[in-house]
C-alpha cells in the first residue's frame, strides 16, 4: 500500500511563508536596534515594528513572486535564507550593518579571511535559520499551473507585493520617515533586502565609471639633480587604530622600537573609507574622497605618476585579498602564500615576511630606475581581526591574557584590548626592522612612510570591526596612524626636518594628502601635484 502523498501546496503560499520566515526571525537585529534606540517603548513602537516588518515580507513576496516558476523558486527561496541568516548573525554578532562597500568587501575576500570568521554560533544559526526551513521547504510539492496561468499569477502576486509596501508606507509615513531620517542605519539592517541592495551596488555602481583610464601626471620629472636617490618604503597598515599607537599618547607602550627610532606621527590623520577595498584605491587616487566617490572615470593612481618620472616602483603584499587593482600597472609580488617554516606557520605567513629577500628584490628591478629612486610599497596583514590572536608570533604577545575567539562578544574586553595592541607591538617591531634595512641602504638616502588603509572598532558600543558606512561609522574606524621616518641624509635632501613634522603632529591630515605627499618627498615635479595638500611642505626648509 503506498504511503498517502501530501497535498501540493500553492506556490503563493511558500512564498508567503518563506517571506514572513526572513522578517521576522531574519531581522532580529533590526528589533535589537528599535529597542535599543527606545524606539519599541514609545508612543506607536510596535506599529513601527510591524510596519517594518511587513514591508520587508511583502517586498521579499513581491521579488519571488517573479521567480515562481518550477526550476526557480525552490533554489531562490533556499539561497535567500542562507543569505538572511548569514547577515543576521554578523549584524546580530559584530554591530555592522550591509551596504555597498560592505558587500565589496564581501566579493573580494579570499578563503582565509572567511575562515577566521567561522564560529560554531554561526554554523548552529545556517542550522537552524537556514538549513532547516530549507530542508523543510525542499519536502513540500509545490502546486504549479500551466506557464500562461502561471505568468499572470507571477505577475499578479508582484504586483500584490508591491501595492502592500506602498500601503504601510502611506500609512505609516510619518513616524516611518522620522525614523529613517534620524536613525539613518535601520535601512542598512533590512534583512535580506539590504544584502541584495548592496550586492546589486558593488555589482553595477561601478559600471558608470568608463574602465579605460584617464591618464594623470605623464608630464612627471624628477627635480632633484645630483647626490643620492632616494628610496622610500611605504608601509600600508592593516586595521590600525591611531589611538593604540604609544607614540600617540597611548597608555601602554606599545610602539617602543618607533619611540627609539626618532620618527614623527601625525596624531590628527584621518581615512578614505572604513574598509580596504574603499580606502586603497582613494588614497592613492589623485582626486581626492569627494571627487573618487563621485568620479565618471577611473584614473592612473600614485604608482603610475612615481613610474612616469623614471623611479623603480614595487608593490609587496602580505594580504590574500591584494592590492584592490592600484599594483596592477607596477612591479608586484604577493607573499601571504609563500611556505617560510618561521615567518609562515599554520598557513599564514607574519609581517615580517615582507622584508624577507629585500635586497633581491630591489636589485631586481630595472636598474636604469634604481639610479633615479626607488619606492618600496608593503602592505601588511597587520591588525587584520577578528582573529587578532592570530596575527601575532608568541614573542610579540606582550599584554596578557589575550582573547582567541573569533566570536569577539565572548571576549572580555580587556582580553580584546589585549589581543589587539599585541598586534600594534608587532607591526611596531616590523616597522623598526624596516628602518634598520633602511638605515644599512648606504647607497640611498632613505626614508619611511608607515599610513594605515583604516581603523577598528573593539566593542565601543558594541561595535566591533570595521566597514560602517562612513557617516555612521565612529571616529575610531577613521582615526589612523600616519608615522614618517626620515635618514639625515634625506632631511638634508629634502629640506624636511622630523622636529618640524613633530611640532605638526596635531594638524589635521588625511588620507586625501597621500599622492602629494610622497611626490613631495621623492622630488617629482608634475601638473598633478598641489602643494597645499602636501602633509611635509610645510616643513620644507628649502
Amino acid at each position: 500500500m503506498n504511503k498517502r502523498q501530501s497535498r501540493p501546496l500553492p506556490a503563493a503560499a511558500v512564498v508567503g511563508a518563506a517571506s514572513a520566515w526572513m522578517a521576522t526571525a531574519g531581522n532580529a537585529p533590526l528589533w535589537r536596534e528599535l529597542q535599543g534606540l527606545g524606539l519599541l517603548q514609545a508612543h506607536g513602537g510596535w506599529l513601527l515594528a510591524i510596519t517594518l516588518g511587513g514591508m520587508v515580507a511583502a517586498a521579499l513576496f513581491a521579488l519571488l513572486s517573479l521567480a515562481t516558476w518550477r526550476p526557480l523558486l525552490k533554489p531562490l527561496i533556499a539561497v535567500l535564507l542562507f543569505v538572511s541568516a548569514l547577515g543576521a548573525y554578523y549584524m546580530w554578532t559584530f554591530h555592522i550593518v550591509i551596504d555597498g562597500a560592505m558587500a565589496t568587501n564581501t566579493l573580494q575576500t579570499d578563503w582565509r579571511e572567511v575562515k577566521g570568521l567561522l564560529t560554531w554560533r554561526l554554523v548552529l544559526v545556517l542550522l537552524l535559520g537556514a538549513a532547516l526551513p530549507t530542508w523543510l521547504l525542499w519536502r513540500v510539492p509545490l502546486l504549479h499551473r500551466p506557464w500562461r496561468q502561471q505568468a499572470w499569477r507571477n505577475a499578479l502576486g508582484t504586483f500584490a507585493g508591491l501595492a502592500a509596501v506602498i500601503a504601510l508606507v502611506l500609512l505609516s509615513f510619518q513616524p516611518l520617515a522620522s525614523t529613517m531620517r534620524n536613525h539613518k542605519e535601520i535601512r542598512y539592517l533590512l534583512n535580506p533586502l539590504n544584502a541584495l541592495w548592496a550586492t546589486g551596488q558593488a555589482a553595477f555602481a561601478g559600471r558608470h565609471v568608463q574602465r579605460e583610464l584617464l591618464p594623470v601626471g605623464r608630464d612627471a620629472k624628477l627635480l632633484a639633480a645630483g647626490g643620492k636617490p632616494r628610496m622610500l618604503v611605504l608601509v600600508l597598515g592593516e586595521t590600525g587604530r591611531s589611538g593604540n599607537f604609544g607614540i600617540n599618547g597611548y597608555d601602554r607602550d606599545t610602539t617602543p622600537e618607533l619611540a627609539r627610532a626618532d620618527v614623527a606621527s601625525f596624531r590628527n590623520a584621518w581615512s578614505c573609507g572604513t574598509s580596504t577595498a574603499a580606502s586603497v584605491p582613494c588614497m592613492f587616487s589623485p582626486l581626492g574622497r569627494d571627487a573618487f566617490l563621485a568620479r565618471e572615470r577611473d584614473t592612473e593612481d600614485l604608482l603610475d605618476v612615481l613610474q612616469h618620472a623614471g623611479l623603480a616602483v614595487l608593490w609587496i603584499d602580505n594580504q590574500p585579498g591584494g592590492c584592490k587593482g592600484v599594483c596592477d600597472r607596477v612591479p608586484n609580488v604577493n607573499t601571504s602564500q609563500l611556505k617560510d617554516p618561521l615567518l609562515c606557520p599554520d598557513g599564514e605567513c607574519r609581517d615580517e615576511i615582507l622584508l624577507a629577500g629585500l635586497d633581491d628584490r630591489v636589485a631586481s628591478l630595472p636598474a636604469e630606475r634604481r639610479r633615479n629612486g626607488v619606492v618600496l610599497v608593503m602592505h601588511q596583514m597587520g591588525s587584520h581581526g577578528p582573529a587578532y590572536a592570530q596575527r601575532t608570533p608568541a614573542a610579540f604577545k606582550r599584554f596578557l591574557p589575550e582573547c582567541t575567539s573569533n566570536h569577539l562578544p565572548d571576549c572580555e574586553p580587556a582580553t580584546l584590548r589585549n589581543a589587539y595592541d599585541n598586534t600594534i607591538a608587532y607591526t611596531d617591531h616590523v616597522l623598526g626592522a624596516t628602518i634598520r634595512w633602511l638605515q644599512q641602504r648606504a647607497d640611498y638616502d632613505t626614508a619611511m612612510l608607515y599610513v594605515a588603509d583604516h581603523g577598528e572598532s573593539l566593542g565601543e558600543n558594541n561595535l566591533y570591526l570595521h566597514g560602517l558606512p562612513y557617516a555612521l561609522a565612529p571616529d575610531v574606524q577613521k582615526h589612523v596612524p600616519w608615522i614618517t621616518w626620515l635618514s639625515p641624509g634625506f632631511e638634508q635632501a629634502s629640506g624636511v626636518a622630523t622636529s618640524c613634522l613633530r611640532r605638526n603632529a596635531q594638524v589635521h591630515v588625511t588620507h586625501d594628502a597621500l599622492f602629494h605627499s610622497v611626490l613631495g618627498l621623492m622630488q617629482v615635479g608634475t601638473s598633478a601635484y598641489r602643494r597645499p595638500l602636501d602633509a611635509y611642505a610645510g616643513c620644507q626648509q628649502h
